[in-house]
């Protein structure tokens, strides 16, 4: 029987929880605030920690990190709202598994929680972008991607791919894999962004029997364990700058040193890497080594965000609507038009993953064969209806038109205080929650722009 951790500050919400995880088969300790659930972490062992983002004492991500310190194969899910998800797209960067929208839906907890636990049982990789699942797009930046694996794919070259969250970087890490004289030895992923200082070289180097408290045995760090293949360093701007001096002198050298050991083992792997930010201005920050960003930088791909290649959202909706009929056994057949029209206007903050999870959610609760929009985030749908193409203001400039840009930000804010009171039947309390903002700060707005409700 696994074992959770539940960290809520809503106590019938717990009880649900609770009751329902006992009818799977688990074993389940709550914590109210923040502060108990550190209190959990740090004096238990959990299988799997599921908490609330927002606690009334703590940040949810502060739990996050305790976890990821001290217990960092244990899978961390976190329960948002959907007004929250920037935030926890952030939370992903810093190693939580998954996050799932509230109003929570029991089985798509469990779900997630299963396959949590299926990749935690496993190689041990940390990688999150492994659990996407993608296919080929047609826009032009899909096509210019398949173009740059083709070409880099055959030689030694290292590879930086840099992309925000959910973007596919380690599909592309894997293409060029697949693409290179290596193909057929193995592909070994990394995930930098969980790694602490102190585990970090052990992670990449390994280390001997005692070589530190908890070193009980010798272990092969994952540069030996890609020797012959390929080395795929995700988040690697996340990498403690001391250990930033470790992997040049790997990456120069082509030898590692286990900790404890003061012997060399040569090793011949080729480095992809991947990071969410832009390096050159940790670089410029001091918080990353020029040398070993030229080094890891010898051919530079750029993984387009969702919003950037919206003639592919239709067909990566298909995919993960056809994975998500044989995962929830359903035959759910497509999509209403109103609602590709939506996924088309909306900004996916959290790209391909947010996009995957929308649609499980959506095939999940329909009773229908086809996905409406009913089946969707309220608040999805608001924000894709403000930002629905309307005239753009414009001013006279010397006979001809130009845009204004203020003039835009404040038509488009008016447009989406405006809906978010319609939808919430104008509930001014209610429509701040859905804009994410507080009631005072939506007063000012009223006021700012005359409108009397």
């Amino acid at each position: 029987m696994n074992h959770v951790l539940v960290v809520d500050d809503d106590p019938m919400f717990r009880l649900m929880l609770r009751t329902f995880l006992n009818k799977n088969q688990f074993s389940v300790t709550e914590a109210a605030t923040g502060k108990e659930g550190m209190k959990q972490v740090r004096e238990g062992t959990f299988d799997i920690l599921l908490t609330d983002l927002r606690l009334p004492d703590h940040d949810g991500i502060d739990l996050l990190q305790e976890s990821r310190n001290l217990h960092p194969q244990t899978p961390v899910i976190l329960m948002t709202s959907f007004g929250d998800i920037k935030t926890a797209v952030r939370a992903m960067k810093l190693g939580a598994y998954e996050y799932v929208t509230k109003p929570v839906n029991p089985d798509e907890i469990l779900m997630t929680m299963q396959a949590a636990l299926k990749r935690s049982q496993e190689s041990g990789r940390g990688a999150a972008e492994d659990e996407l699942e993608f296919v080929q797009g047609q826009s032009e930046a899909a096509g210019q991607i398949r173009e740059f694996i083709e070409l880099v794919g055959p030689t030694r070259m290292s590879v930086l791919i840099q992309g925000e969250s959910g973007t596919g970087k380690e599909y592309i890490a894997k293409m060029i894999h697949m693409n290179s004289k290596r193909s057929q030895r193995p592909f070994v992923a990394v995930d930098c962004g969980t790694l602490t200082k102190d585990l970090a070289a052990s992670e990449l180097f390994g280390h001997l029997k005692g070589s530190f408290t908890g070193a009980y045995a010798d272990k092969k760090g994952q540069f030996q364990e890609a020797h012959t293949g390929t080395l795929f360093l995700d988040e690697v701007g996340n990498l403690p700058y001391e250990v930033q001096v470790k992997l040049l002198r790997a990456l120069q050298e082509r030898k590692v040193r286990q900790l404890g050991s003061n012997t060399d083992h040569e090793v011949d792997v080729r480095i992809i890497a991947a990071t969410n930010e832009n390096l050159l201005h940790a670089v410029e920050e001091g918080r990353f080594r020029e040398d070993l960003y030229h080094r890891l930088n010898e051919f530079g791909i750029s993984a387009p965000a969702l919003r950037e290649r919206v003639a592919d959202i239709e067909l990566f909706a298909r995919h993960f609507l056809k994975n998500a009929n044989h995962e929830l056994e359903k035959e759910v057949s497509g999509f209403d038009a109103e609602v590709l029209e939506i996924f088309r206007n909306y900004s996916w903050p959290g790209n391909l993953r947010e996009l995957k999870n929308t649609v499980k959610r959506a095939v999940l609760l329909t009773r229908s064969t086809t996905i409406s929009q009913e089946q969707l985030p309220e608040e999805l749908v608001l924000q894709a209806q403000s930002a629905e193409a309307e005239p753009a203001p414009v001013v006279a400039s010397g006979g001809s038109s130009t845009v204004d840009l203020k003039a835009i930000a404040e038509h488009n804010e008016r447009e989406m205080i405006r809906k978010a009171l319609q939808q919430a039947n104008f509930n001014k309390s209610k429509a701040a929650r859905l804009l994410n903002i507080d009631r005072k700060t939506l007063y000012n707005k009223l006021k700012l722009y005359n409108m009397e409700v």
